[in-house]
């Protein structure tokens, strides 16, 4: 498995927008971030929506085979970000819609950003491959539509204590979250960074008519996350940098709904200066 080594104003890379260097973007990403070029603040996470924001939309059912190629170990087995005891075959293990009451048994398809935060079934949200990851079923079903957050986890703890659901421990907020391991938390941070800058339009309307989008939300379009959320976040994103996992899977989502994260294309560009 391959290693991995405060507002969210789009300060840091300002200065390089405004010279031109996202011109030519990384990760064979050529000129896609071009028309963001001059842009800085509220301006550029709308520049930057404008871009993203245009895909090729999937089917809910073509996530089993998209998750092939977006999420696989070297080994070709499932690469399961919330369970640390799977050892999935692709298909073999595949939710059948029953089951899910031991822990490495199934795995099925996890809203990171979980779609009753969005009305449940709308597209292109619902099938959105960037918040989009095969997980083990039981912790899934555990983990249910709570925040993330950090907690001591005295609801429920996977395997190996890999991850945690329990009473909030983050400033800010007291009610039940859901805390990924540490390996990943920049991932799923840099997951929400890109779902509050793709959907930024639809924003108010969830937190309008969806209380359970609430605690993450803060009903704005900029920017977008609550202050406790965004804070953690982060700090999420600090602490777990960019891994070769996130650019490879970005580069595979783009292969097949032909939109990328920014986020994790320019390591820090959710970091103020």
């Amino acid at each position: 498995m391959p290693m991995k080594r405060t507002s969210f104003t789009f300060i840091l890379l300002q200065t390089l927008f405004i010279s031109g260097v996202w011109a030519q973007g990384p990760n064979n990403s050529g000129t896609y971030y071009q028309s963001a070029d001059g842009k800085k603040g509220a301006a550029l996470k709308t520049a930057l929506c404008g871009i993203v924001y245009n895909r090729t939309e999937r089917t809910y059912g073509d996530l089993w085979t998209d998750f092939r190629t977006t999420d696989a170990y070297p080994d070709g087995k499932v690469w399961d970000m919330y369970s640390s005891k799977t050892d999935f075959v692709f298909g073999d293990n595949q939710d059948r819609g029953s089951g899910g009451n031991k822990e490495g048994e199934y795995y099925n398809r996890e809203h990171s950003f979980p779609n009753s935060w969005f009305g449940g079934k709308v597209q292109p949200m619902y099938t959105d491959l960037h918040h989009m990851y095969p997980t083990d079923k039981l912790v899934n079903n555990k983990r249910g539509n709570n925040p993330f957050g950090e907690t001591n986890g005295d609801i429920f703890k996977s395997a190996d204590n890999f991850s945690k659901l329990g009473k909030c421990t983050s400033e800010g907020y007291s009610g039940t979250v859901f805390e990924p391991n540490d390996e990943y938390k920049g991932d799923f941070a840099r997951t929400y960074f890109y779902m509050v800058t793709c959907y930024e339009e639809k924003l108010p309307d969830w937190f309008s008519n969806y209380a359970e989008s609430q605690p993450t939300l803060d009903g704005n379009t900029y920017p977008g996350l609550s202050s406790w959320q965004l804070k953690m976040l982060l700090k999420w994103a600090k602490n777990d940098p960019v891994s070769e996992k996130e650019i490879n899977r970005n580069n595979a989502v783009y292969s097949i709904q032909n939109n990328r994260n920014p986020f994790i294309d320019y390591p820090g560009l959710e970091q103020s200066v």
